[in-house]
């Protein structure tokens, strides 16, 4: 039971992340573009990525709401997670020209080691998401095995 109100509340933790995050990058969507296109990566890239990234925060939340979707939610929500902290490690290591954030809302206001730390609780919490919903599961067959012999 116990278990189950962690995973939940794991779960609402990226829910309100990524739901902010999208919802602040649509309400002032023509800077997020222009954060995007000021990127050091390819101009090529930045359509791309203004349209794929704020719905693929609203799919990775939509996941996570729902018990059966909710462990892809998780591993979805670690692989964004981990590319925006392999992207701050490198901003960190002075690996670009320039380093212009497309961060939404308050978040935009930290500065590049809080984003590391940011970033990092936030891959924390869907790695703990992964292994207590995988327990879960496992638990869950169990029992059904059981009743079901």
């Amino acid at each position: 039971m116990k278990r189950k109100v962690v995973i939940e509340v794991l779960s609402s933790l990226l829910v309100l992340l990524f739901v902010y995050t999208s919802v602040s990058k649509w309400l002032d969507f023509s800077t997020f573009a222009g954060q995007m296109d000021n990127q050091p990566f390819p101009n090529w890239m930045t359509p791309v990525v203004v349209w794929t990234l704020p719905i693929m925060e609203v799919i990775i939340s939509l996941l996570l709401m729902f018990n059966r979707t909710q462990l892809w939610g998780f591993v979805a929500s670690l692989v964004l997670m981990l590319l925006f902290t392999l992207y701050t490690i490198l901003i960190l290591l002075n690996v670009f020209d320039r380093v212009p954030c497309s961060c939404g809302g308050v978040i935009e206001n930290l500065s590049w080691e809080q984003h590391l730390v940011f970033n990092l609780f936030f891959v924390a919490v869907a790695l703990t998401g992964i292994i207590l919903k995988r327990k879960d599961q496992r638990i869950t067959t169990t029992q059904n095995m059981a009743t079901a012999a």
